[in-house]
Formats: C-alpha cells, structure tokens, sequence
C-alpha cells in the first residue's frame, strides 16, 4: 500500500506552496476528476484539470489562504480530511465563487475531501463545503430568516 497521506500532502503542496499545475498533475492518474460539489467546479481528465488548474484554482487563490486540519481518515485507498478553509475574499474565485466579485471580507469554513488513489496516484477528489455559509460570510445572504450561520459553523467544529 502506498503513502496515502504523503501523496496528498505532496498534490496539495502543489496547489497551494509551490503553485506549480504540471506538478499538480503529475500526482494524478490520466484519467482523474476533481469536483467541487457546491458549485460542480473542477475537471476530468488531465487537458480539463490542466486548464482548470492552471486558469480558475492556482492563480486564483487569495494570498492569505490557510488551511486547518481536523480531523483525517484512511483507508486503504482512499483519504478523507476535514478542515477549515480560511481566506479573505480579495479576489474572483472562479472555483468556490463563480462570477462573484471580491468583496475584501473573511471566510472560514469547514471543508471535506474526500480523495480516492489508483495506481499510486489521485484518481478523484470530491470537495464539500457550506456555500451557504460562504455567501453568508461575503456579504451576498443577509435574510436572518434564513437558518443559515456564518464563521460560527467553523468555530463549532474546531471547538468539538
């Protein structure tokens, strides 16, 4: 069985450190997809994920983004994390917020990966969030009728 947790690291180093799609994608099988279900943003297939990446994700990440580990499950060929995805919205965010303007607020929210492995390699990634709550956090859901929170969904479940 293969490093799970050591290939993950070394696909989001990638993405997030290093900023380097080639490099990103050489941590994939040919044939993999990223979804991000809240918004079905991502790609399949390394041509889809190459433009994905290189246009709508690295370069498109605000510059202060962090990312707070939880909790993390492994299988034997598959990886679940749970974290806080933090970041001030001070650029268009074409993956997590398609046609949204930057709106300079801050957003932490709890995010799931859910990564499955083939051959050595990421073969899929499906992420969920809370767009709720990140419309909330930016400005862009203000009903209070709504049973819709904000940052507390994060402070809730670092604080357990």
């Amino acid at each position: 069985m293969s490093d799970l947790p050591a290939l993950w690291q070394q696909h989001t180093d990638h993405e997030f450190v290093t900023r380097d799609t080639e490099a990103t994608l050489a941590t994939m099988v040919d044939d993999a997809y990223v979804n991000h279900v809240p918004v079905m943003t991502g790609g399949r297939g390394k041509e889809a994920l190459r433009a994905f990446y290189s246009r709508d994700f690295i370069p498109r990440m605000p510059p202060d983004t962090t990312l707070v580990p939880v909790s993390r499950t492994v299988g034997e060929n598959q990886l679940v994390d749970e974290m806080i995805f933090c970041f001030t919205h001070t650029e268009e965010m074409p993956w997590m917020l398609p046609g949204v303007p930057p709106t300079n607020r801050s957003v932490k929210v709890p995010l799931v990966v859910i990564v499955k492995f083939r051959d050595g390699k990421l073969a899929h990634e499906h992420i969920y969030w809370d767009q709720a709550s990140v419309l909330k956090q930016i400005g862009l859901l203000t009903d209070p009728s709504l049973p819709v929170f904000g940052v507390e969904t994060a402070e809730k479940v670092i604080a357990g």
